[in-house]
Formats: structure tokens, sequence, C-alpha cells
């Protein structure tokens, strides 16, 4: 793992059945990059994050996964030391991930309890540091005015908006978005991406998101990782992508449905 990095993958692999959804995948993410994962569906995008953060164990072999300098995986088994690993990495799910009959900013709250005594979460006694630092995320993202409310009450991207927020609480280093704005509508899209954004230039979060949304990648996200049946196909800038590499990883129909912008 070089110093600079904050995330390596090395030779990382994982099958389900006679599908192989990773095939000797090698990568480092560096800090304070925001990387865009892209390819079409059964590409490895998701496989992929959820074995950086240790959801997902990848196949027995030389694979192996780092972060921060210390093991999340090898030989197709989680290190013991992955607990204090996870959390540093806050996990952004495509279906935000609350609970939905407990408000915002207790749901936000909760990104606290890898630092405070689990009773207190139980409790709902959250201490003040706790409180304050919920408050801010929510307002760092836009969402303060609904702290109250039932999060199963609110929209799909003020819900996602919440669960960046968690992170914040949490004091991740790492965000990995899975597909964060697949289920909203573009205006809600736009603004999760310009959060996640947000986060990343002015308080330096490596993020790491998979989307379908080609022109959101470019858009966004400085460099692009792309992944076709498993396999690294395009690690670069996202201004090196040309028109041709995204045919050639998405098939010909990709042109007729990208959108306007697409580079040439």
């Amino acid at each position: 793992m070089s110093d600079a990095a904050v995330l390596s993958i090395r030779k990382a692999s994982k099958s389900f059945g006679a599908r192989r959804a990773l095939d000797g995948v090698s990568m480092d993410v560096r800090k304070g990059e925001m990387i865009a994962l892209i390819g079409p569906s059964g590409s490895g995008k998701s496989t992929l994050l959820r074995s950086i953060s240790g959801l997902q164990t990848i196949d027995p072999g030389e694979g192996r996964i780092e972060a921060f300098g210390g093991p999340v995986q090898e030989n197709g088994r989680i290190s013991a030391r992955v607990r204090a690993i996870r959390t540093r990495i806050g996990f952004i799910f495509q279906q935000f991930n609350l609970v939905g009959r407990l408000s915002l900013f207790t749901n936000v709250a909760l990104g606290s309890l890898g630092r405070i005594e689990g009773w207190r979460g139980l409790l709902g006694l959250w201490p003040q540091e706790t409180k304050t630092a919920a408050m801010a995320a929510l307002a760092r993202v836009g969402v303060a005015d609904y702290a109250a409310q039932r999060a199963n009450t609110l929209s799909g991207g003020q819900q996602q908006r919440g669960a960046i927020a968690r992170a914040l609480v949490q004091k991740a280093k790492i965000i990995l978005a899975d597909e964060p704005v697949a289920s909203l509508d573009p205006v809600a899209a736009r603004k999760v991406m310009e959060s996640l954004r947000d986060l990343n230039e002015k308080d330096g979060l490596t993020v790491l998101v998979t989307l379908h949304q080609v022109d959101y990648a470019l858009r966004y996200c400085d460099r692009v990782v792309a992944l076709k049946a498993g396999k690294v196909v395009y690690d670069g800038p996202a201004t090196g992508l040309e028109n041709k590499q995204l045919i050639d990883i998405y098939g010909p129909e990709f042109e007729d449905v990208f959108w306007e912008g697409a580079p040439k």
C-alpha cells in the first residue's frame, strides 16, 4: 500500500456460483480523491464497494483489501481489525438505510454509536457533542429544518442527504456511496451529488461513488474507474473518457441514451 493511498485493492475476485462479479480488481485510492465507479448493471460496482467495507468477503486466494494501512480482508477472510477500520468509513446505500420510524435527527445521531456508550443510543440520551454534531451535519447538507420529522415522511432526496449527515457525525474519512441517486429525481440527485462534492472539496473527504448516470460521473468526479464483467477497463481522469470507450463499456446502445454533453 503506497504512502498516499487510503484504500488499496489488490487482485480482488468474488464469485457467486459460476458468475465472477469481481475478476482480479486492483486499484489504489488516494486521500481526498472523488472517484466515480461506472459500468453496466452486473459489472461488479456494488460488490467492490461492499468488499472494501468488509460487508462482503472476497474469494480465498491472493486478493487483499487494505484501508488506512490496515487489513480489511485477505484470503477470503475479514480481518479481526475491521470493526475499528469501519468507524472511519461511511457507507451510503441506494435505499438510504434509515430507520423510518425514528426522527431524522436520531438517524443522524446514530452515526456516533461507535464512539459513545451503547445505552445512550438505546435511550436517546445523546451527549451534547453528538447533538451539536448532528444538527451541524444536517445544516451542512441542507435538511436541518426536517430534523424532528420521522424519516419515512421525508422525500428520497432528503433521506439520502440525512444518510450523508450520518456519515459526517460518524466522523468518516472515506465515504462509499452505492448508487446514491439511482432512485431520485434529477433535482434531488443533483443536490445529493453536490453535497458529496462539497464534502470532498471543503473537508477533504475521500469519496468513492457508484453511478449509472455517466454524465454525473463526468460532472462531479475527477477520476473514473470503469468496470465491465468484473474487470477494470478504464482508470483515469474523467476528462480522458472518450465516447468510443464508453460505447465499448456499455455497448452500442449507449450513444442513443446518453444525455447531452457526452464527450466526443
